[in-house]
């Protein structure tokens, strides 16, 4: 893409403060030899296994054992899946999710850069427009703004200005070309309209995409718990792991994983309106909050597992034969569960307890033989 000049504000207002010029040039990429369009395909799938083998390692050695959720023993003798199987069937999962993720990313417009000053100061404009409305909303209720704009005109230039319709005579600035003089934001307008962007906006997008994933697969997997058919069919075999381990988190059948994890995540990005690159913080993150949530750890010092109370151990509930019908929030917040009353309230240390026993005298029986 060639860089393109837009000049704006052609045909705004004289009373607001006009939009400035801008040039769009494409975005250069994060890793200079690496596009953005074939970073986006690997980020995921790099910190899926990355972190994986990370609890593996730790797993393998057993380095915090007192933080273990379940014993060796219990890897050995509860599973119904080798480690090779859970491997192979993640694999073609993410086979999927990167053939998804190309098509999704060819329906993306090329990044660019250049507007940000321009949509700042339209978030400011529109700050500006909702002030004319203040006179109006006051005077429901009795109050004369333009009488109370004057009396704190000079103790407080700027609340006068807001209470006037946003009229702030000492802001005036002068046009570049002719030299006459234009209106210009208030600094706070300016100021207020740059959290708008830089902040508020993603974080409402973020937001959205995580309500809407979470919603997303709370629904569906609890389907695949209350249909036979479909527990069967499809999502038993995720159950085949009772003891989770990290790189077991996408172990699915290959259509349940398309339909839970590749779509639900996808659809999110797309409705929350998210950049290519705000995609690849959405899509890696999510990775990352699974790969958590099956690790078998419960580590005091893991931000993952203190930032909500879906977790690592809320999740292994789910996976045992007598939590398997709760917990099916995720894999970001627990709301769902608490409010359609699907949260595990019962006690769980003597059932952990019964289990790792029952494990570990498999494994004496099996040296003994």
């Amino acid at each position: 893409m060639e860089n393109l000049t837009v000049i704006a504000n052609a045909s705004a207002p004289s009373d607001l403060p006009p939009l400035p010029t801008y040039t769009l040039s494409p975005v250069e990429p994060l890793i200079s030899f690496i596009p953005d369009f074939y970073l986006s395909l690997l980020l995921p799938i790099a910190a899926y296994w990355i972190l994986s083998m990370i609890f593996h390692y730790i797993d393998v050695y057993d380095i915090w054992p007192q933080y273990r959720l379940h014993t060796p023993a219990e890897i050995l003798k509860r599973n119904h899946v080798s480690r090779y199987e859970v491997a192979r069937d993640v694999i073609i999962q993410q086979i999927i999710q990167t053939v998804v993720g190309a098509l999704l990313g060819l329906t993306e417009p090329e990044e660019v850069i250049g507007r940000e000053d321009y949509d700042v100061a339209r978030w400011a404009t529109r700050l500006r427009l909702a002030q004319r409305a203040l006179p109006k909303l006051l005077g429901l209720i009795g109050l004369n703004a333009a009488a109370i704009s004057k009396n704190v005109s000079v103790s407080h230039p700027i609340i006068a200005g807001a209470l006037a319709g946003g009229k702030y005579p000492f802001t005036m600035g002068l046009d570049v070309v002719s030299g006459s003089p234009i209106p210009a934001f208030a600094n706070w307008e300016v100021v207020t309209a740059k959290a708008i962007y830089w902040y508020l906006v993603p974080a409402i997008q973020f937001s959205l995409a995580i309500l809407f994933v979470d919603t997303w697969q709370y629904f569906l997997h609890r389907a695949m718990h209350m249909n036979k058919w479909l527990y069967t069919t499809f999502h038993s075999r995720h159950h085949r792991l009772y003891v989770p381990y990290a790189y077991g988190a996408l172990y699915n059948h290959w259509f349940e994983g398309f339909l839970l994890d590749t779509l639900g995540a996808s659809i999110g990005y797309k409705l929350a309106g998210m950049t290519a690159r705000q995609g690849m913080i959405f899509f890696t993150a999510s990775t990352i909050k699974t790969v958590d949530d099956h690790c078998g750890y419960s580590l005091p010092w893991d931000p993952l597992q203190h930032i909500t109370s879906n977790n690592a151990g809320y999740h292994d509930i789910h996976h045992q034969s007598w939590g398997i019908k709760t917990n099916f929030s995720q894999p970001f917040f627990t709301f769902w569960d608490r409010l359609l009353g699907t949260m595990w309230q019962g006690e769980t240390k003597a059932r952990y307890e019964r289990s790792r026993n029952a494990a570990q005298l498999k494994v004496d029986a099996d040296k003994n033989e």
